[in-house]
């Protein structure tokens, strides 16, 4: 079992759905095992990135899936899920929360809200909400292959469906990777390398985009003095600018 501790909006969720799912036990007259299976395809998502204080990549992603269930009669028909996963892709677990609708032919659909822990592209946890006779209530273990950019396989509601991880949600903070302004250098002095994707100067080390490249060769060379900027643009410390010349 894996247990981490990351800054996430889902345990409120998981609570919910726990008291709601007790709360359908109370007062029932007859229970019955019912299953299905579930494939649910991606079709819009957004998600944004930050960084927590002990340096983890939390990706939270909204989005609406759909697709196919088939089993019990209850649970068979086009489903349409919705997920807030929130994950730790440093490490590879997280958690998602949303809701789940299956349209039954000729019936009330049926609807369940749901609370799983995710762990390394897998997710599993319960599900609980109400089949198309209202007064029927639905609990069931939730489990599938999950990715949320492109939605759920291997899905199953009951049925035999794998036992999950769990994760511990500990308040934190998280800046935001989505907007970060880019990192900064700059170097006065003599150049001491310079070739077609490369500068140094001062002890500076700078990649040339290929754009640039003939452009840098043609008006510099090694002992020059320049002054030059750099950004970090894809992970890379970029040549942004230089100026300077021959002696």
């Amino acid at each position: 079992m894996r247990r981490l501790t990351f800054i996430a909006a889902g345990l409120a969720a998981l609570l919910a759905t726990s008291i709601a799912v007790a709360h359908g036990i109370d007062g029932a007259k007859s229970a019955r095992a019912v299953a299905a299976t579930f494939t649910a395809s991606a079709g819009s998502t957004s998600s944004r990135s930050c960084t927590t204080t002990d340096g983890k990549t939390i990706t939270i992603t909204s989005g609406r899936y759909t697709g196919t269930a088939t089993g019990d009669p209850d649970l068979t028909g086009p489903i349409t899920l919705s997920a807030r996963s929130v994950v730790n892709t440093t490490d590879g677990v997280g958690v998602v929360d949303g809701q789940l609708r299956i349209d039954v032919s000729g019936s009330r659909d049926t609807f369940a809200a749901y609370s799983v822990v995710y762990d390394h592209g897998n997710i599993a946890g319960l599900a609980g909400g109400r089949a198309h006779d209202p007064g029927a209530r639905l609990v069931g273990n939730l489990s599938a292959a999950f990715n949320p950019t492109t939605g759920f396989t291997s899905g199953k509601i009951g049925g035999g469906t794998s036992g999950g991880s769990a994760v511990e949600l500990t308040p934190g903070r998280c800046s935001s990777t989505t907007h970060q302004k880019p990192e900064k250098s700059e170097a006065r002095g003599t150049i001491t390398n310079l070739v077609a994707n490369s500068i140094t100067v001062a002890g500076l080390t700078c990649a040339i985009a290929p754009a640039d490249s003939a452009n840098v060769l043609a008006k510099f060379k090694p002992n020059d003095r320049v002054e030059i900027h750099c950004a970090l643009q894809n992970n890379v410390n970029t040549l942004t600018k230089i100026s300077g010349g021959h002696h």
